[in-house]
């Protein structure tokens, strides 16, 4: 590569895990063309932040990291910075005019161009700032090298990107682009190629995953994996309630492989909220798309996103929030005060809920969500999962973790070598956000 023979590069990664799985794709790619990963940011020859602006706090966060790099700069001219992602799709231009020193921008249907743009960047000083949609993404069809994702035992694939379904809070389809499908082929190819690297786990990556069209259907792609040898399980993400067909809630009845987990966000238990995202479903096609669910795999898990302090939120529409809670008992909630996103249907309402009643209702429905899971979690106590091996722990050197298939994760006795390898563990305690057991 002219003028970048070799080099450091560091990221800085935010928000989902498409952008993590970006990120091993970016250090992947650069590391074809002579750099080398590090942690150390004064190190680095080359400085990405990649982005998400889903949410205010990963937008915050990533501007204010961007503008401390100015000095990184100052000590170092040849420094390059460079912003991926959301925020770059978001902001494009206006990035350069608040931050001068960023030097390349990079859209969310522009990263395979990274390589060839740090090559134009390295013969020419001018900024570069690249945000158009394609009518194709090639980035989706980049396979990280192993050394660069964080257990070799799980791959995250790429099967769609973008958005249609424009609910009135959300920034997606204005960075991520309409919904594009990656062709079946190159998913079912690239599945069976980390199959043959010892991988374990895929985990489908989308931001609508359950309106996949890439040459079969959803579910019809999620048949095709299970038949392939070598992988044991399939997780996948996001998917939306009313994309949710019996034939997908079938295959969690058919397929051994699936895991028992789902994503489903539901973001407001309130009919009259919920038509004013523009999420088309109500509270009870929800609670009965859970109850299809558990009659198709009784030992399902179920986690989702909510939002509190909506605007028109009344106090009533609150506490449907909190019945649906009750009603769902969910594993795993994500749970979000409502913030402004630029573009938005929403923006154009009065945000009329004031911040110290947002906080009120955060902290009411944590607190509920917090009592659900350690009851769940007490409810696990005296059974035996099987359980894929993530790593050691940080707190106790005699202890490893990992996975339930529900997605829970568990502590136990153990030690490196059964890292990637599934083995069944009885559970003795309940914790807040864990479980602890014994190996059998």
């Amino acid at each position: 590569m002219d003028g970048f023979m070799k080099g450091f590069v560091k990221i800085f990664t935010y928000g989902c895990q498409m952008n993590d799985l970006d990120t091993q794709k970016m250090y992947s790619e650069l590391s074809k063309i002579g750099f080398d990963k590090t942690a150390e940011t004064q190190l680095a020859d080359i400085i990405i932040l990649n982005t998400c602006s889903v949410r205010q706090k990963a937008y915050e966060k990533a501007m204010s990291n961007l503008g401390r790099l100015m000095t990184y700069k100052k000590r170092n001219p040849s420094l390059i910075i460079a912003m991926t992602g959301c925020v770059a799709q978001q902001e494009g231009h206006g990035i350069r005019e608040r931050m001068p020193h960023v030097d390349m921008i990079l859209g969310t249907h522009q990263l395979h161009r990274l390589p060839e743009l740090l090559n134009k960047r390295a013969r020419d000083i001018a900024p570069i700032i690249e945000t158009d949609f394609t009518a194709c993404i090639p980035s989706m069809d980049i396979i990280p090298e192993l050394k660069f994702t964080e257990h070799p035992h799980r791959a995250y694939i790429n099967i769609m990107q973008g958005c249609e379904n424009f609910c009135s809070y959300c920034i997606v389809p204005f960075v991520r682009g309409s919904e594009i499908s990656r062709d079946c082929g190159k998913v079912l190819a690239e599945v069976r190629e980390h199959a043959s690297r010892g991988v374990k786990e895929v985990f489908l990556l989308g931001q609508n995953v359950n309106s996949y069209k890439g040459g079969m259907s959803f579910p019809d792609l999620l048949r095709n994996i299970n038949s392939v040898e070598g992988i044991e399980r399939i997780r996948f993400t996001t998917s939306h309630p009313k994309d949710m067909s019996d034939d997908l809630i079938a295959c969690f009845q058919s397929l051994e492989k699936l895991c028992s987990h789902i994503h489903l966000p539901f973001q407001s238990g309130s009919d009259a909220v919920l038509q004013a995202m523009n999420r088309h479903y109500t509270r009870q096609s929800y609670l009965a798309l859970t109850e299809k669910l558990r009659t198709a795999r009784p030992d399902i898990s179920l986690s989702a996103d909510v939002i509190v302090g909506f605007p028109g939120e009344t106090n009533e529409a609150y506490i449907e929030t909190l019945d649906v809670i009750r009603a769902v008992k969910f594993d795993v909630l994500y749970s979000f005060k409502y913030s402004e996103r630029p573009g938005t249907r929403a923006a154009k309402l009065r945000d009329d809920v004031r911040p110290d009643e947002k906080l009120e209702r955060l902290k009411r429905l944590q607190a509920l969500q917090r009592a659900i899971t350690i009851e769940n979690n007490r409810d696990r106590i005296g059974k035996t999962y099987a359980v894929l091996v993530d790593g050691v722990s940080s707190r106790h050197a005699n202890q490893i973790h990992g996975r339930t298939t529900q997605n829970t994760i568990v502590n136990f006795d153990g030690d490196i070598s059964l890292l990637g390898k599934i083995v069944r563990v009885k559970i003795k305690r309940a914790n807040p956000n864990s479980l602890t057991g014994e190996m059998i």
